[in-house]
């Protein structure tokens, strides 16, 4: 009885524990970045809520608070002006930008790290070569063996990350493929087989990709190659979303979020791992739009005083910001509310 609650509680509780490491990694490189440009944080806290402890060093306090989802750090003059000196309002603007991005930039290390794990724990480095085709493989019709896939509907493929990315974002059965086959390239229409998943049509990926052997070359190669792969997943989302592919009941928020990676932590490999680092990079990335509320709206603010020698006065900035953060709490009521019906059915 008890093994199988723990079995039910423990992926939730790693999944959780993960979405708090994303967070304090971000938080964390705002706090740094800060303190090399010496400006004074009041508060570095872990969690949100009630205080369950606090200590103080020099003038920052650091907290631990009751609910681990969440995180912060406040900075002097952060959202307000400041006579102190070492304030964040009081710093030139590019020692803010540096601030500002840098949480960003610490999230988006972090799925740099989590995929070279994932390689060097891997026996192979992936490919984009065909090796081999499952018993009645529709594509083997049109594949062939040793084919190294160049392009999937017009986006180019690097790596076997690519190859998943394309298939998945199919909307029908027949793919327009880019293969190299004997030296020469050679377009084909390559029709797959599908299977369906929580309503949806996908392809089914009737073949295997070749494995090499790693070395270090490769190994930091196809690290680099994957992260911009994960990356570009990001923008793809972001671009299938504005042109209707998919629709609000197609996103997840933190609900729907620790659910996948709670289960891809029960099933094990390297799956989990993949989820955590496209959670990250997507908060790295996501972080740097120019969405109010957001970093990337104060960075555009920034580069903006930067060029023109001029603030956004204050009560404009405090609207715009107001406004965004409404609409994003919004938002992500209704994508929660959305995730907790899925669970439920």
């Amino acid at each position: 009885m008890i093994a199988n609650i723990w079995n039910t509680v423990y992926p939730i509780l790693i999944a959780i524990l993960f979405f708090e490491l994303i967070i304090v990694i971000h938080e964390g490189g705002h706090f740094v970045a800060a303190r090399l440009m010496g400006v004074k944080v009041n508060e570095f806290s872990i969690g949100m809520g009630p205080k369950l402890f606090q200590f103080k060093r020099g003038d920052t306090a650091y907290s631990l608070r009751l609910v681990l989802f969440g995180g912060y750090c406040a900075m002097e003059g952060e959202d307000e002006d400041s006579d102190d000196e070492n304030s964040f309002s009081n710093k030139k603007v590019i020692q803010r930008i540096f601030i500002v991005v840098a949480g960003a930039v610490m999230n988006l290390i972090l799925g740099l790290v989590i995929i070279a794990i994932i390689i060097c724990s891997q026996d192979l480095v992936g490919t984009p070569v065909v090796a081999r085709f499952d018993d009645n493989a529709v594509s083997s019709h049109y594949l062939q063996e040793g084919d190294r896939i160049k392009s999937i509907d017009g986006m180019r493929v690097f790596t076997s990350t690519d190859v998943s990315t394309g298939l998945t974002r199919s909307s029908d059965d027949t793919l327009d493929m880019v293969v190299v086959r004997n030296g020469k390239e050679k377009e084909l229409s390559v029709k797959f087989g599908t299977e369906e998943y929580e309503g949806r049509q996908y392809i089914s990926m009737d073949f295997w990709l070749l494995g090499e052997q790693k070395t270090f070359s490769n190994v930091v190669r196809n690290t680099f190659s994957n992260w911009v792969s994960f990356a570009r997943m990001v923008f793809l989302s972001v671009h299938d979303m504005i042109t209707g592919r998919y629709g609000l009941s197609d996103l997840s928020g933190p609900v729907g979020a620790v659910d996948v990676v709670s289960k891809s932590v029960k099933f094990g490999g390297t799956s989990a791992l993949r989820i955590m680092a496209l959670l990250t990079i997507n908060v790295g990335l996501f972080n740097l739009f120019p969405i109010p509320a957001l970093d990337g709206w104060r960075l555009f603010l920034l580069i903006f005083e930067g060029i023109f020698r001029k603030k956004l006065p204050s009560k404009w900035e405090w609207a715009i910001n107001g406004a965004g953060l409404v609409l994003l709490l919004g938002l992500m009521a209704v994508i929660t509310f959305s995730d907790v019906s899925k669970l439920i059915h």
